[in-house]
């Protein structure tokens, strides 16, 4: 996907089209996730320190990050890419290599161009977004390809012609040369593709040893043989988030570790799943990081279940110097299974034996029982909630915007979706205004269009629709295909 969040962003906010965007964390140590193609005509780059980011580009729009909303158009696209092939291999949100040989996509250039190209308007048609596609024989290649391609096109890799393409590039272009690599071949007296194949096997071998420099010296001729492997089941969820002050506070701290760990439970049953190990994770103030785990006896997905042992963990952990990363982690994940529902019995089972003790005891007239008030959810105050940049919110008068900006007990929101004609109107209220509430992101696209569905026009077979039978041998641009990143 092209920019991936930042068009998202700008595909949801019409008032954004066409404009710098750069999202990522925005206190003092955030740091750019994604910068819009607008933005990176000013030099913005993604990893990019965000004060730096707004010194080069001091008008852009500067948003919060919705994972839940790029989640959400990740899982259509993957979808649309396991429709066409059941060898897909996610990398990230926004990228994935694909088998075209796998999903019964004809060999030859003409196939494997026929469905990079479907798979770019059906990519539109369900998200509203850019996508562009490499196709060539190998993870490699389709990687390079794709990266050419962007932003919103195909490149295709014709076979005989790795060799000569390779050869002017920069050795960072390969797979597994990184800064420390890149610089010791610099230091050796080789920059491009064409220096490493003209060292030879055995210099490279010398240098990086023998694993590293034989697979270096192989994809350096072209040749690269790593198959596309298929998505693997998930073994652990987290969520973390670093704080732009030190914390200290030790409720504070003990609160945030509260809202991770409901956090992470939203995100375990997304997934479907319950978990057996609890993890915690501090960051504290020397940059020093401490994880500690505690194994229930049965998985559970219970947030209350989570926020105690996370809250046990925490106690195990010195905070006083402060901390600037917390995070909270489920493992050793299981589907819904009977052992869930018996532990399940057995705590409301609990549960009622000690509501029937408590009802057993008298309390004065008018008095709440301690266990009462402990239990007792507490009551979000509107004055105290985080308007964040970006964020979606639903106003009773107004209806669906996205906050532009908050401070000084204001927020100020544009009321616009993503199916408006032209710019929504801004309008700012106090940060406790009772008519004001966050909301979920809006759909990109109102109906889907049938190329979803792996439907064609009258008379066309869609590429999409194609089921594997077998998998056929060969190389050849059909054997792989690449989903871009930014």
């Amino acid at each position: 996907m092209d920019a991936f969040f930042a068009a998202a962003e700008q595909a949801s906010k019409p008032s954004l089209r066409g404009k710098p965007v750069i999202v990522g964390g925005l206190g003092p140590r955030g740091v750019v996730s994604t910068a819009s193609y607008e933005a990176r005509r000013f030099g913005v780059r993604s990893a990019m320190p965000m004060a730096q980011a707004r010194r080069l580009c001091p008008n852009a729009a500067y948003l919060v990050p919705r994972f839940q909303l790029y989640r959400t158009v990740s899982e259509q696209v993957m979808e649309l890419l396991g429709r066409l092939s059941p060898l897909v291999e996610p990398l990230s949100l926004d990228e994935a290599f694909v088998d075209l040989e796998a999903g019964g996509v004809a060999f030859g250039s003409a196939a494997a161009r026929e469905a990079g190209e479907r798979l770019r308007r059906d990519i539109r048609a369900v998200t509203g977004l850019s996508g562009s596609v490499g196709l060539a024989g190998s993870k490699m290649l389709a990687k390079i390809a794709s990266e050419q391609a962007k932003p919103d096109g195909l490149v295709l890799i014709e076979p005989g012609t790795e060799r000569g393409l390779l050869a002017p590039m920069p050795v960072r272009t390969l797979p597994g040369v990184g800064p420390a690599t890149g610089e010791h071949l610099r230091r050796a007296g080789m920059t491009t593709v064409a220096d490493l194949a003209e060292a030879g096997e055995d210099e490279l071998v010398r240098l990086l040893g023998k694993s590293h420099g034989a697979s270096l010296y192989r994809m350096a001729a072209g040749h690269d043989d790593r198959p596309v492997v298929a998505e693997r089941d998930t073994k652990s969820v987290s969520v973390e988030d670093t704080f732009d002050v030190d914390l200290h506070d030790r409720v504070r701290i003990m609160t945030e570790v509260g809202r991770l760990a409901d956090r992470c439970v939203q995100r375990l049953r997304a997934s479907g799943h319950s978990g057996r190990t609890i993890v915690l994770k501090v960051r504290r103030y020397d940059f020093s990081t401490l994880t500690r785990s505690e194994t229930l006896r049965g998985p559970t997905d219970d947030p209350g279940v989570v926020r105690e042992a996370a809250g046990r963990l925490l106690d195990s952990v010195d905070t006083t110097g402060g901390v600037r990363l917390l995070g909270v982690g489920v493992s050793g994940l299981a589907d819904y299974t009977q052992e869930d529902l018996f532990a399940q019995a057995a705590e409301e089972l609990a549960a009622e034996e000690r509501a029937g003790e408590g009802r057993a005891e008298e309390q004065p007239e008018g008095e709440e029982t301690p266990t009462a008030a402990a239990q007792a959810e507490p009551v979000e105050d509107p004055a105290q909630r985080r308007w964040l940049a970006g964020h979606d919110v639903t106003h009773a008068e107004y209806g669906p915007g996205w906050v532009q900006g908050s401070g000084v007990g204001r927020v100020t929101v544009r009321f616009e979706t993503p199916t408006s004609l032209v710019p929504g109107r801004v309008r700012t209220f106090r940060v406790d205004d009772p008519g004001l509430a966050p909301s979920e992101p809006l759909p990109l696209v109102e109906k889907l269009a049938t190329a979803a569905e792996g439907e064609a026009p009258v008379g066309q077979e869609s590429p999409l629709a194609r089921r594997p039978k077998s998998r056929s041998e060969g190389g050849g641009p059909g054997s792989g295909a690449a989903m871009s990143r930014p």
